[in-house]
């Protein structure tokens, strides 16, 4: 089974634990990412009352009518309201497929840093719905701590390496990242879904590390490996998900794989299934030179990369917009 090969990985023993305890930590961290791209993390530190305030919040605009959620519509890579029909992640993969049944919406890194042609691509304010200013100061702090977190694990894959903890997080100092609240109605909303429709298709995500607060449903994630094929993905509610993307998995030379997966169509034996998720996907300073790690550690070399030239072509696949011209 796919949890098999996801562990639990609780980040105590890392941050104070001994030598052997890290060890183990970092060990065991190194083989889930080569099997599955994934983990389950726990003393984590956010407040699990934190993520269920936004997700109250969050539903209250999902839940508005289509006319007051139009103001705000953009299309991937855009800060504001993800509608119905903008969004086919299977495309990232190369295959077509109807657009993912879900709404989101969208924040990204906003901190100017003084270069004009960098900000206005990736650093522009973040918008929020004014039918729920309480949204705001929610996702505000939880935002801080996904921040902190995500250095936290780069430190830590650094660390099952064998590399120096830095090594990541040294180009880290001004990131991009996103951040989608991701509305996943039910069939009463949004009907049966047609053949080869999901929530969201089958893709890998695109950054470096990416941290998933979920809810449990029946229409829910599952996770691809070699070994077992699509499963549904463990689940833990105290845990928070945690995959790798394409851009970490080039870095390391393939010795680690990017976390494959999806989220199921609605079910439709239960049409008032509403799932919500916080999805922060964390990725590094813009123009970052990615090169493959060598062997023995890698095991592939790609050409290095620029980093956001290479993102920027993975959010435009998945634009049905795109995908359209």
């Amino acid at each position: 089974m796919a949890g098999s090969q996801i562990p639990v990985i609780d980040l105590g023993p890392w941050r104070s634990g001994g030598p052997e305890a890290r060890a183990r930590t970092a060990a065991r961290v190194d083989e889930a990412l080569r099997a599955a791209g994934f983990l389950l993390v726990t003393g984590h530190g956010v407040d699990p009352a934190l993520p269920a305030r936004i997700r109250e919040a969050a539903g209250e605009f999902f839940r508005l009518p289509a006319t007051a959620k139009a103001p705000y519509a953009v299309t991937v890579g855009g800060r504001g309201w993800l509608g119905p029909g903008a969004e086919a992640n299977s495309y990232a993969e190369g295959t077509a497929s109807p657009p993912d049944l879900k709404e989101s919406w969208s924040f990204a890194a906003e901190e100017p840093t003084g270069v004009p042609s960098v900000d206005s691509e990736w650093f522009a304010p973040n918008v929020w719905p004014s039918e729920v200013p309480r949204l705001r100061p929610l996702v505000t702090e939880y935002l801080r701590l996904m921040r902190n977190l995500s250095d936290e694990l780069l430190e830590l894959l650094a660390g099952a390496l064998g590399l120096g903890e830095d090594h990541f997080t040294r180009h880290t100092s001004h990131p991009t990242w996103g951040f989608n609240l991701n509305w996943y109605p039910g069939t009463e909303v949004v009907g049966p879904p047609l053949p080869g429709q999901f929530r969201i298709g089958a893709h890998t995500d695109f950054g470096t590390v990416t941290i998933l607060d979920r809810q449990l449903g029946a229409g829910g994630l599952q996770i691809h490996t070699d070994a077992d094929g699509w499963q549904d993905a463990p689940f833990d509610p105290g845990a928070l998900t945690v995959n790798i993307g394409d851009l970490m998995a080039r870095w390391t030379g393939d010795r680690w794989r990017a976390g494959r997966h999806r989220v199921l169509p609605p079910p439709t034996d239960t049409p008032t299934e509403e799932l919500i998720s916080l999805v922060y996907f964390y990725e590094c300073d813009p123009h970052t030179r990615v090169e493959s790690l060598p062997a023995p550690v890698g095991r592939v070399v790609h050409d290095p990369v620029d980093s956001h030239t290479y993102l920027r072509g993975k959010l435009d696949s998945i634009s049905v917009a795109h995908t359209q011209e």
